[in-house]
């Protein structure tokens, strides 16, 4: 935690770890503290700002898409972003880098991608936050296990008021989460990037064609950011097959459409105990202005 510049989210002070004594706090100089759990997290999520006693993900949701990326169903993709960010890193010569997750969810993707950038030469700190309590216990705990927590840090907080310092970030990744503009332009570093993930029109064709009478494209996304300058958009592309029904259920429990559809048309899942799908994303790669 010690690299990632802290911000206490009651005054906006500096937060800093102390390891002194246990229990293990983050605290600021007007004395707000927060404790920082066994499994290596903080949560910075006020009780006034939450929009419900459990707000995020719950831990089934947490367990069912656990199971999916344990398959490697999306390592093509968590590759891609990673290798994505070791480029725009490059490009602004840098060999030491802070990186936030902004919804980083159960830190798959965080943990790969610090993972991955220490593997290249890159002596990366990175941090997660997501709103989901379960979520984030679930990344540290897997980040203490692979021995990663002196790198990588995690907490509980919300996108759109980041518990971080004015430009301290060097870059964000916001993966299928909603973009805080604002937020973002504040913690990044003047050159920093932004990258942000979308499906493709034909993600998960093969999904929806089993559901669906008349399966549809998805729609082509190339958002318009304030502050924001759009210097890249790199696809990525696989095809996959999910080869059980715990993971077939538990991909179509990650998309939108297990929301929208009816019951008639998501039982026909039930009877596949394999499913051949196409997988396409597109990294949207922003620069600040």
């Amino acid at each position: 935690m010690n690299r990632i510049a802290w911000k206490c989210p009651v005054c906006g002070a500096s937060l800093l770890p102390e390891y002194q004594k246990k229990p293990y706090v983050m605290r600021c100089c007007a004395d707000h503290s927060f404790d920082i759990a066994r499994q290596g997290y903080v949560n910075l999520l006020l009780a006034k700002k939450r929009s419900s006693a459990s707000p995020g993900d719950s831990a089934e949701m947490v367990s069912a898409r656990t199971a999916f990326l344990g398959g490697g169903y999306y390592r093509a993709f968590s590759d891609g972003v990673s290798a994505a960010c070791l480029d725009l890193l490059g490009e602004n010569g840098l060999q030491r880098a802070v990186i936030a997750d902004a919804g980083c969810g159960e830190g798959y993707y965080t943990q790969n991608l610090c993972r991955y950038l220490g593997e290249h030469g890159i002596d990366a700190a990175c941090v997660g936050f997501d709103l989901s309590k379960d979520a984030v216990t679930h990344a540290s705990s897997c980040a203490k296990r692979a021995s990663m927590a002196d790198r990588l840090s995690y907490a509980v907080a919300s996108i759109f008021e980041l518990p971080l310092a004015d430009a301290c970030c060097d870059g964000i990744i916001n993966l299928f989460a909603p973009v805080a503009v604002k937020e973002f332009d504040r913690v990044l570093k003047k050159d920093g990037f932004l990258l942000c993930a979308v499906p493709g029109e034909r993600h998960l064709w093969g999904l929806k064609e089993a559901v669906y009478d008349t399966p549809y494209l998805n729609e082509v996304r190339r958002d318009v950011l304030d502050g924001f300058v759009l210097t890249e958009v790199r696809r990525i592309e696989d095809c996959v097959t999910i080869c059980t029904q715990e993971h077939i259920r538990a991909l179509f429990s990650m998309t939108p459409y297990y929301w929208k559809t009816a019951k008639e048309d998501t039982e026909k899942l039930s009877r596949l105990q394999t499913l051949k799908t196409e997988i396409v994303f597109d990294l949207l790669l922003y620069r600040k202005r």
